[in-house]
């Protein structure tokens, strides 16, 4: 890297930087204005060199915030998330080219981006997706420093509107035998998919994307290795848990096993009668009636909130029947660790965070569990004061 001075007019002095570009990668110069003398302006310089390859310096480049957000989707969204996450981040990223495209990016400071969130709440846009929005510009913002395009990341100096704190929907048990009274006999399978979800706790599109050959029904165990993933760009295709963690085995209830084996009886006559032989261990255990492939995801929650209206159970989705089944279990007393591997979470702690609150009458044992330790013990201790005062009410 080089450099040199320039004397514009007596005691100042032009300093001039060759440096690559970050965005372009091609050689451009910096111009700097230093004031003093020549033998400062040259230290001055050669501080500024020493920066400059230490990435300590900051280009003042005249890159725009769209400029920079459409070389962070080429050259980072594509290889580091997957095709449905792109598409949240795109949707996200079209919110701050709007409101944000123009201004230079080594401009924006944390004020604009306060003021850009408050314009999207108060034009309507839900709080959750400003949070998300928030959360791909922060990240967004965090690749421009490691790339030495801007020095400080406004997005770490700034909270998105906060979202109203909701609830996990969970059913009561009579509520979720109800629901399954009520599915029995349903067209698509939304009953065999609403008691596995019961059952086992997985995501809709983990039993969506389930194989013949995950499920070992003499051993009664079912394992998770794959999820459905759909896509604008991409339609319906395989793929894998978003983390280790997310391929796991679970063990099935007896009446699972049983369910499972005359689905798979029903649909193996099925196939026979079409004249396409014998179900193949790799076709999917919920297909599709024509063809046999996997279901539309999409689909498959269209008719549930259908059937759900038409059932009067509005408002209950299959993402609620992994909250049932997950409170059920810490409810019973199954421990933590336990229910986060079967709900194939990344930590137990995110099992705590999600359903603790829903464990009805912890709190009415805890009381018990003290009263038992020390009350009575209290009480005695009491009686045997003759002539204190007590409160009374």
């Amino acid at each position: 890297m080089k450099g040199h001075i320039r004397e514009r007019s007596p005691g100042h002095w032009a300093i001039v930087i060759d440096v690559r570009d970050p965005v372009t990668d091609k050689r451009r110069r910096r111009w700097h204005s230093f004031k003093g003398t020549k033998r400062q302006a040259q230290t001055k310089c050669a501080q500024l060199i020493t920066e400059a390859e230490g990435g300590a310096a900051i280009d003042p480049s005249r890159i725009t915030v769209t400029e920079f957000l459409e070389r962070f989707e080429r050259d980072w969204l594509i290889v580091h998330v997957t095709a449905r996450s792109r598409e949240r981040y795109q949707y996200a990223l079209k919110h701050v080219h709007r409101h944000l495209g123009a201004r230079p990016l080594q401009k924006i400071c944390p004020a604009d981006l306060a003021a850009f969130y408050a314009a999207l709440l108060q034009g309507g846009l839900a709080s959750n997706k400003i949070k998300l929005i928030h959360r791909v510009l922060h990240r967004a913002l965090g690749q421009a420093k490691v790339w030495g395009i801007i020095r400080d990341n406004p997005a770490e100096l700034v909270k998105p509107p906060r979202a109203p704190d909701q609830e996990a929907q969970m059913l009561q048990p009579d509520q979720a035998a109800r629901l399954l009274d009520r599915l029995r006999g349903s067209r698509p399978p939304l009953y065999l998919l609403a008691s596995l979800a019961l059952g086992t706790g997985a995501r809709r599109n983990e039993l969506l994307a389930l194989r013949w050959c995950d499920l070992d029904l003499a051993a009664a165990r079912l394992t998770i290795e794959q999820a459905l993933e759909q896509t604008t760009a991409h339609g319906i295709r395989v793929k894998g848990p978003k983390t280790r963690h997310g391929r796991r085995t679970i063990s099935l209830p007896p009446h699972l096993v049983d369910e499972l084996r005359q689905h798979w009886r029903d649909q193996q006559e099925r196939h026979l009668a079409a004249g396409l032989g014998r179900i193949p261990d790799d076709a999917p255990v919920f297909a599709r009636a024509a063809g046999g492939g996997y279901m539309n995801q999409q689909t498959v929650t269209r008719q549930w909130n259908d059937q759900m209206a038409a059932i009067e159970m509005s408002g209950v989705t299959l993402h609620s029947l992994r909250h049932t089944h997950a409170s059920m279990l810490i409810a019973a007393g199954v421990d933590v660790v336990a229910v986060s591997r079967r709900l194939g979470h990344a930590s137990p702690r995110i099992t705590l965070q999600t359903y603790a609150h829903m464990i009805a009458g912890g709190d009415d044992k805890a009381a018990q569990i003290v009263g038992a330790a020390f009350g009575s013990k209290a009480v005695a201790d009491n009686v045997r004061k003759p002539g204190k005062k007590g409160l009374t009410r």
